[in-house]
């Protein structure tokens, strides 16, 4: 067991070959392969993908959110091939095992989110295209359904059809989110873009209590989650930087704009949690009203992470995704 060198890059080789990790709560998907790719600005990113079953419906791209790993999505994975799907997934660059950008590897940097689109660009391009079966769908959440929104609308044509969970269109509004735009910018002016943003929370995310968490109200998903940084604390980052916070919120600027949405073409299911205390839920449902092919639905009492939520939570997600997925495309 080894880490390549470089204290910024957290890729693990085990034998010289790129793993999954496993735990009993948590087994890894059958017919799955682990590699890494190397994006155009030279990051090397790790990636997963899942052969598909007898019945071929064609191939879900999962993108995950800001501090999760390919592990995190294991049941996913599952639910995805049993509906008949092959599945290709990767852990975003500064998280994950993928390189971290920085020294310290607990901060999930990004000195522009046009970084993340350059990954899934290398994604699809070396994984998805040359490897798996057509049609694209992509499943993504919170900071991965914003990535694939940015895609789509500056003109990527890989997906039939997209299905969000807890999309990053706008932060939950506080005070605290009304006054970070214009701290961020001025403390990244000064040369503060690699610093953490200022919290109380300085342990990986996902490794909080579950009393009072806001991300899921599964103890059952919560603790299997924790139990994986546990075991694999490479896996975790902690809060963003600076610049990362910068760079989310200009994105989130773009959204607001009525135009953002309508110029955009695929047909896209958002699916909000009625009780999101991370993302903006009316920003979710507003976005929704003015997308020329979309819809949008909330699942009562849903935390945010929907797809680690209960069951009863979850089978909602996945009866609006059967009845969206796939389809005949309408652009």
């Amino acid at each position: 067991m080894a880490y390549k060198a470089g204290s910024a890059n957290c890729l693990r080789l085990i034998d010289g070959v790129m793993k999954f990790i496993a735990s009993p709560a948590n087994p890894v998907p059958d017919h799955g392969i682990a590699g890494t790719i190397k994006t155009s600005d030279g990051v090397n990113l790790r990636i997963g993908r899942w052969e598909p079953p007898a019945a071929r419906k064609g191939t879900v791209v999962v993108l995950q959110g800001r501090a999760e790993y390919i592990e995190k999505y294991f049941e996913t994975v599952r639910d995805l091939r049993s509906r008949g799907f092959a599945v290709a997934t990767l852990d975003w660059r500064g998280q994950g095992l993928s390189d971290r950008a920085l020294s310290d590897p607990q901060k999930g940097h990004v000195r522009s989110f046009s970084q993340y689109v350059t990954d899934l660009e290398a994604f699809m391009h070396q994984v998805v295209l040359p490897d798996c079966p057509p049609p694209y769908y992509a499943l993504g959440h919170s900071m991965g359904g914003a990535i694939v929104i940015k895609a789509c609308h500056d003109g990527s044509r890989w997906f039939e059809r997209v299905v969000l969970s807890a999309p990053m269109i706008a932060l939950r509004p506080s005070p605290l989110t009304r006054a970070a735009g214009p701290l961020a910018r001025l403390m990244r002016m000064v040369g503060r873009g690699s610093a953490y943003v200022p919290t109380n929370h300085a342990e990986p995310i996902g490794s909080e209590d579950f009393l009072g968490n806001v991300l899921t109200s599964d103890p059952v998903r919560f603790a299997r989650n924790s139990a994986l940084l546990e075991q694999e604390p490479a896996l975790g980052i902690g809060p963003p930087t600076i610049a990362w916070v910068d760079s989310a919120l200009h994105l989130m600027k773009e959204f607001g704009a009525p135009s953002y949405p309508a110029h955009i073409r695929q047909p896209m299911l958002l699916v909000a949690a009625g009780c999101d205390e991370v993302v903006s839920t009316p920003a979710i449902e507003n976005f929704g009203m003015y997308l020329l092919a979309g819809r949008h639905l909330i699942l009562p009492g849903a935390k945010h992470e929907i797809l680690q939520e209960q069951d009863q939570m979850r089978s909602q997600f996945w009866a609006a995704f059967d009845a969206f997925v796939p389809g005949t495309p309408r652009y």
